[in-house]
């Protein structure tokens, strides 16, 4: 094995980096303790974009503790995140066993291969969605293994699905006049040009379920979500869509999904109340440039 370049440092040595690029430091001692609790590499995550790689210094003025600021940022920010994207997982889940049923009046339509669009991936989702059941120990899966041969419909099937398989398995129904994919429609609206109410595309619908998706599992494994650009791509209605769209795209646009998928009212407001919050409280160090938020985003969350 070919040995790695880069020497490893001790905990002494990365803050001593720090110092030797320009970064102002006020406490050598709590800025030691939140590398060996956060760790030096997560923290540079935060201020590699203030580093420049020719002169090898940092920008006049950065500061560790604005670093700390962004990190404690982006945490509180992956909470809420996490929390509303929840919310909308177990909606979606209600509205996508209710739709089945209504659409198909059967409790194992969910393994009918004649409501899904590709065949190829509806066995995929369905070897995903077994292995599932098979790994579950919940008490609705456990009563129909006994009583009921081990068929497993649609409502309990669906509480045990990952939100991605969730997510690829909606995004695979066959539309069209009668369809699940038209009963879970009927669930969502958007603002229209002239500020009408009207229905989404499914094609639309699924993009804001595979985006939320998408960040729920960054969230879920504490990744950063701050200057990134995350790999998700809602279709956006044309009166959210930013003019200028950022470099860091995806934060944005993911949020304006979950305004589209929002469970209620109620929690969509709860959860801009507190977004709103948040960024006050971190106004020093936060640029909305780098979560890809335009100047006027209070406007295009508004309900």
């Amino acid at each position: 094995m070919t040995p790695y370049p880069k020497k490893i440092l001790s905990i002494n040595q990365q803050l001593q980096t720090y110092k030797d690029a320009g970064m102002e430091i006020v406490s050598s001692e709590d800025a030691l303790i939140a590398i060996e609790t956060i760790g030096y590499y997560r923290l540079r995550g935060y201020c590699y974009y203030l580093y420049d790689n020719k002169t090898k210094k940092y920008q006049e003025g950065t500061t560790f503790d604005d670093v700390l600021n962004l990190y404690k940022f982006d945490t509180e920010l992956s909470h809420l995140l996490f929390s509303l994207s929840s919310a909308i997982e177990v909606s979606l889940r209600a509205h996508l066993s209710e739709a089945l049923l209504q659409a198909y009046n059967d409790p194992l339509a969910l393994y009918d291969p004649s409501i899904f669009a590709d065949k190829s991936l509806y066995w995929k989702n369905i070897g995903t969605l077994s292995n599932e059941i098979a790994r579950s120990n919940d008490v609705f899966i456990a009563h129909n293994f006994k009583n009921h041969d081990g068929m497993i419909p649609i409502w309990a099937a669906v509480e045990v699905m990952s939100f991605g398989n969730l997510s690829m398995t909606i995004k695979n129904l066959k539309t069209g006049k009668g369809s699940a994919a038209q009963k879970l429609l009927s669930h969502y609206r958007i603002m229209g040009r002239k500020g009408e109410q009207v229905t989404p595309s499914f094609q639309m619908l699924a993009s804001w379920i595979q985006s939320v998706s998408v960040i729920r599992n960054i969230c879920a494994h504490n990744g950063r979500i701050y200057n990134r650009t995350i790999s998700a791509s809602p279709q956006i209605p044309s009166v959210d869509v930013p003019p200028k769209p950022g470099k860091y795209s995806g934060v944005y646009q993911i949020v304006l999904s979950m305004k589209y998928l929002r469970p209620s009212d109620s929690i969509w407001n709860k959860f801009v109340l507190d977004l709103t919050e948040l960024l006050q409280r971190y106004d020093s160090v936060v640029d909305l440039k780098k979560i890809n938020f335009p100047i006027d985003w209070k406007e295009h969350l508004t309900i």
